[in-house]
């Protein structure tokens, strides 16, 4: 990749402003040097151009030097033992030309990046210990997020004096609302105004996780360019994410400027690893917060997290517990003997009542079911369509119309939607629906105008307006807790589990039919068995004394149709057999063990008398087959029915031949029997594998069970069989265990 695709961009606009590589900017703050070294060799690769105001050094005498030179050797074997550990770095007070300076280091890739700020005025200890006395008894214990957010205001402002103090609380649209503030007397209050998300964009809520507090000490600044702008260690721009004296964006310092703010300090809410709000400092003039302050500033704010964190654990778990309470309840009620519909309708307790709901619905295979205020089927089921484009079975919005333009029509009833889907077939669905809420909110400044192109500096330009601005807002429902969504999500699954239930009792009770059927195909087998074989021995026997005491008296047609009763009833006792061969394939148990196939090939090939029989036919067998593992007699049964095939079909083919081997396919042995005989037409090689279908010409004889046995044989040995072949060019049988 080259230099120039790492390059801060010269123009950022309406495209790309949400793009704005913040972390890459390539300028420091005034107040402070950016110094970035080779970890390697702690030769001073790049800096902020200020070195000679701080530092007393030229930049150009600088970018070369050994940073041993600027802050001694005790200093560096610190950072060489925190990099070789891979241990933190700590914060190091120094004194550099007659200033006082905090060295703050970190690694950023293939470099040490070390800010220098000015140490500036330090608590003494007692007053630092008061200030986080005070932070603990002033945020502990309280139970209530709004008043805890009021005493964190007042804490701030108390502790470092700005003149205006905020706590901003995001929403799940990434919009900020103030629900808390602090200020001098003459300034308006922003408390309760919203600000979208434009204001607080992505990737500046990202940084907010690395580096957890950030100031500006003068908005009015003039940015340090840091040279050279690519490192000499990486060939890239630095990425400054978690540097202290990053620059700030052009667009960020306007957006403050607009807003008449001439410094500020703000500082990351993370309450359970995600972004909650901000705690936002104004002050209307230039103002530096030092090291120690700041990490203050991060203590205050880490408690007032943990509180956070520790009330809203508190609400989620105490729901929690309520709601599944009262699923139990609704899902001891449901009967595996009724449908999912019939069951939530007919039991006390209606699933919306587990979640604060206008109604719902429940979409099961194809069937619909309305509890309470929803939108027609037809909305539904055009709806189902759209989530179903989802991956996650669970989705939940509280502004439907702007993700499903449709629902517009039904906003009065399902303006917030909570769905999961069941199962993995389209278009089944439990779903919660909530109203419209007619509510009226104030934005810092009308939403609408977020940004303007400003021509003369041929960039973004963020609005200057910050006047209170309402609005009515429409097709919005009141927002789904976590404990609603994470309850939803649990009754989702039990449903799930109650329709597996019920398709395993279906299962069970159709296996039990099954086993029934087959005793009486069993039955029925043996009855052919019985009944049967006596009506034909005693036709045949007849027709036999027909034919030897009477032909001499007989004409030479009855002498025919005697002949035909014999090797017709010879023919239905083949059929027989055949059945009853399928049957015992079909429920026999298999008695595995290993053989010698070539030795069960001997034995099959002298039970054919083929010298005798196919005196034409020539049969070769590859030697030192595979060995076999499975059941002997059927695996007998198998090669006995696609040799016999294989010879008949050839017998009539000049120079019949026969072969049989093994291939590997696949890691796996792959039988074969080829012959050169009369082969299958393509549209018939699926059939021949079916009971009583045959795809050979008449002069051949045959039942039609005998591939149907083999297909079975193989499907119960877990394996497959299949041909290859073309008409007149002979067919190819291939089989695996």
């Amino acid at each position: 990749m080259s230099a120039e695709q790492f390059s801060y961009p010269e123009k950022v606009d309406v495209q790309n402003c949400d793009k704005e590589p913040i972390h890459l900017i390539g300028k420091a703050q005034a107040h402070g040097v950016i110094v970035a070294v080779n970890p390697q060799t702690f030769v001073v690769t790049q800096a902020s151009e200020n070195t000679a105001k701080f530092f007393g050094v030229s930049h150009e005498d600088f970018l070369g030097i050994s940073l041993e030179k600027l802050i001694g050797r005790l200093p560096i074997e610190r950072l060489e033992t925190s990099i070789s550990g891979n241990l933190d770095f700590t914060a190091e007070e120094l004194e550099i030309n007659d200033k006082n300076f905090v060295m703050l280091p970190h690694l950023s890739g293939d470099n040490l990046i070390l800010d220098f700020e000015i140490l500036g005025e330090s608590w003494n200890p007692f007053y630092f210990q008061e200030h986080l006395t005070n932070i603990i008894n002033g945020l502990d214990g309280i139970e209530n997020i709004s008043v805890l957010c009021d005493k964190a205001a007042k804490l701030m402002r108390s502790i470092f004096g700005y003149d205006r103090v905020m706590v901003y609380r995001f929403d799940e649209e990434w919009n900020g609302e103030v629900v808390a503030e602090e200020k001098n007397e003459d300034l308006e209050s922003w408390l309760d105004l919203r600000y979208p998300a434009s204001d607080i964009p992505a990737q500046s809520r990202k940084l907010f996780l690395e580096h957890k507090v950030r100031i500006i000490s003068d908005v009015n600044y003039e940015p340090v360019p840091i040279l050279p702008e690519l490192s000499p260690v990486s060939q890239k721009p630095l990425d400054l994410s978690r540097s202290t004296l990053r620059g700030v964006s052009p667009i960020h310092i306007e957006y403050l400027q607009n807003m008449k703010v001439g410094a500020s300090l703000t500082a990351a809410i993370i309450v359970n690893g995600n972004l909650w709000g901000l705690i936002a400092c104004h002050h209307y003039s230039a103002k530096f917060i030092n090291y120690s302050q700041r990490e203050t500033c991060k203590f205050l704010v880490q408690v007032f997290s943990n509180c956070v964190s520790s009330i809203q654990t508190g609400i989620f778990n105490q729901k929690i517990k309520e709601n599944s309470e009262l699923r139990e309840r609704l899902l001891e009620d449901l009967q595996l003997e009724n449908s999912l519909i019939e069951g939530l309708t007919s039991i006390s307790i209606p699933f919306t009542s587990l979640i604060e709901s206008g109604g719902g619905a429940v979409i099961l295979d194809e069937n619909i079911k309305f509890f309470g205020n929803t939108p027609k089927e037809t909305e539904v089921m055009d709806l189902c369509g759209f989530l179903n484009k989802k991956e996650d079975p669970l989705f939940y919005t509280k502004n439907l119309k702007t993700l499903y333009p449709k629902a517009i029509n039904y906003k009065n009833v399902a303006s917030g939607i909570l769905s999961f889907k069941l199962g993995k077939a389209d278009n089944n669905f439990i779903i919660w629906f909530r109203p419209e809420v007619a509510e009226t909110v104030s934005w810092g400044g009308n939403p609408n105008n977020k940004v303007s192109y400003n021509e003369e500096k041929q960039r973004l330009s963020p609005r200057k307006s910050f006047e209170k601005w309402t609005e009515k807002l429409d097709g919005i429902s009141d927002n789904w807790k976590e404990y609603e969504i994470e309850t939803a999500k649990v009754f989702g699954e039990n449903i799930n589990q109650f329709l597996l239930a019920k398709q395993k009792e279906e299962i069970g009770r159709l296996n039990q039919k099954l086993q029934e059927a087959n005793k009486d195909l069993e039955l029925f087998s043996y009855g052919i068995s019985h009944d049967l074989r006596g009506p034909l021995r005693g036709i045949n026997g007849f027709a036999q004394i027909l034919k030897e005491d009477f032909s001499n008296d007989l004409p030479a047609e009855a002498i025919e149709t005697i002949n035909t009763v014999l090797s017709t009833a010879n023919k239905m006792e083949g059929i027989i057999d055949d059945i009853l061969s399928f049957s015992k394939i079909t429920g026999g148990d298999l008695q595995k063990k290993r053989f010698d196939t070539n030795k069960l090939l001997d034995e099959l090939l002298s039970s054919f008398s083929i010298t005798a029989n196919f005196p034409e036919t020539e049969v070769h067998i590859k030697k030192n087959l595979p060995e076999t593992y499975g059941d002997r007699r059927m695996i007998w049964q198998l090669w006995s029915n696609v040799l016999e095939n294989a010879l008949k079909y050839s017998e009539q083919t000049k120079d019949p031949r026969v072969e049989i081997g093994a291939i590997t396919q696949k890691n796996r042995d792959v039988f074969y029997i080829k012959d050169n005989g009369i082969g299958i037409a393509k549209n018939d090689q699926d059939k021949i594998f079916n009971v009583f279908s045959r795809a050979s010409k008449s002069q051949f004889k045959g039942t039609g069970v005998g591939l149907a046995i083999v297909a079975r044989i193989s499907a119960k040995h877990s394996g497959k069989i299949w041909v290859e072949s073309e008409p007149g060019e002979g067919s190819t049988f291939y089989f695996y265990f």
